[in-house]
């Protein structure tokens, strides 16, 4: 085979097949085939797309590339849960436990902070000690053990997506529909599990911007898992303002441990209880999703969910003690008010500079390499529908470094869109598929 021909037939708009896939995933994966070529090859895939089974076997490629985890020594039907991201989704910190909690085996493989959005580990090294690097043979005996474990994804599952999103990156193929899936549901395949619950988030505070493509993604990600067995659920839902109210790594981990006390902000448990309603229905633990919430709001006032993410922290070394007193959770240096220039009411808050505004304190990462700042970030004060005053506190921000702070102070104010009439609130949930 030859990846120009490769290249040209996708350039054409004419179907590969899955040899062709094959091929140009091993040959890459090898360094048989350079950069500027896969560029090329990417690049005729983000402007003519690929069909349904392209992106099924361009999947499957990228799964079979590393490890494939044989999780058949836990019992039960292992769940796994995905999000595509977003401003302040902190959701697996309060699920996963929730989750487990309610007797379903849950394997999470997760990752880093990259832009404007966070990244599950960095906000568990928040906990002082917390181990996310731990050997396979390890995180199967802590789902043995206590139904679940949160790794780091530097195992080596699916190392031809981590080549190829590095190369998509810098070259502007991030946001094509068919990589996205391909590169999802890689690693949910190589992880293991039996089932899957994957959150798309739409919004401004997400990768995705429109509907039609986060229902697009769903509907391709649900399709491969059944042509892989595995049963699979995506759930739409809204990233229009930060989730919650708290946007920071260990700022978002305090508000997780609200929402396991039964506090916390409303939307992040709706879309905690929803998601993991469905996790309950994929393990086989309630028919209905709605008996899934009712299960896990009851998980919640025993106490059982708080419970057991102090056993998860506890069995991945982590510092308990910071879970039971979340104030022992690192803090910034400085804290400081930003104001609201007129009265009215909050129509419309702009995740995405909430989000990029966490990333300049140093809460996030604009290379992969970047060293971040566990303590500074964001609390929103006010979300959309709410009435504002004249100098009534807007958002806190927590910041080390006041050059980083002068970078945002003006950005965040602009965040917020203030109207004289209330807006109602839109839906959270915006679609199920399955």
């Amino acid at each position: 085979m030859d990846i120009i021909n490769i290249i040209e037939r996708k350039k054409n708009k004419l179907p590969l097949s899955e040899n062709e896939i094959n091929f140009i995933i091993a040959e890459y994966l090898k360094g048989s085939i350079p950069d500027y070529q896969m560029s090329a090859f990417l690049m005729t895939i983000w402007f003519n797309g690929m069909n349904y089974e392209e992106t099924n076997n361009l999947t499957m490629a990228m799964s079979r590339s590393g490890k494939i985890l044989n999780l058949d020594s836990i019992p039960g039907i292992k769940v796994d849960k995905h999000s595509t991201g977003g401003v302040g989704d902190k959701t697996t910190l309060a699920l996963i436990p929730m989750v487990a909690a309610a007797g379903v085996p849950v394997p999470k493989i997760s990752g880093r902070a990259l832009g404007h959005t966070g990244g599950t580990i960095d906000k568990l090294e928040s906990i002082k000690n917390f181990n996310t690097d731990l050997p396979i043979e390890r995180f199967i005996e802590n789902i043995n053990k206590i139904k679940s474990s949160i790794i780091s994804a530097n195992i080596d599952i699916s190392p031809a997506d981590k080549k190829i999103y590095a190369l998509r990156d810098v070259t502007g193929t991030i946001d094509s529909i068919p990589l996205i899936a391909s590169s999802i549901m890689s690693k949910k395949i190589a992880g293991g599990a039996d089932a899957f619950v994957l959150n798309v988030t739409v919004g401004s505070g997400a990768f995705l911007q429109n509907i039609s493509d986060a229902i697009s993604l769903g509907k391709i990600m649900v399709n491969i898992g059944k042509s892989n067995n595995k049963k699979t659920y995506a759930v739409i839902s809204s990233m229009d303002q930060p989730l919650g109210y708290a946007v920071g790594n260990s700022l978002e981990v305090q508000e997780a441990i609200e929402l396991l006390n039964n506090r916390g902000p409303s939307d992040l448990k709706e879309l905690c209880l929803f998601l993991g309603s469905y996790m309950l229905v994929a393990g086989g633990i309630v028919k209905k999703h709605q008996d899934g919430i009712k299960l896990l709001e009851e998980i919640i006032i025993s106490g059982k969910a708080l419970n057991k993410f102090i056993e998860i922290v506890k069995n991945q070394n982590g510092d308990v003690n910071q879970i039971r007193k979340p104030f022992l959770l690192p803090k910034s240096k400085y804290q400081e008010n930003i104001y609201s220039p007129k009265r009215g009411f909050i129509k419309k808050i702009d995740a995405r500079t909430v989000g990029q505004a966490a990333m300049l304190l140093g809460a996030g990462r604009k290379k992969k390499d970047d060293n971040i700042d566990l303590s500074v970030g964001l609390i929103l004060r006010k979300k959309i529908g709410d009435q504002i005053d004249v100098n009534d506190t807007m958002a806190t921000i927590y910041y080390n470094n006041v050059e980083s702070f002068n970078l945002i102070k003006e950005s965040v104010p602009k965040a917020f869109y203030i109207t004289d009439k209330k807006t109602s609130k839109k839906p959270l949930i915006l679609k199920v598929l399955s």
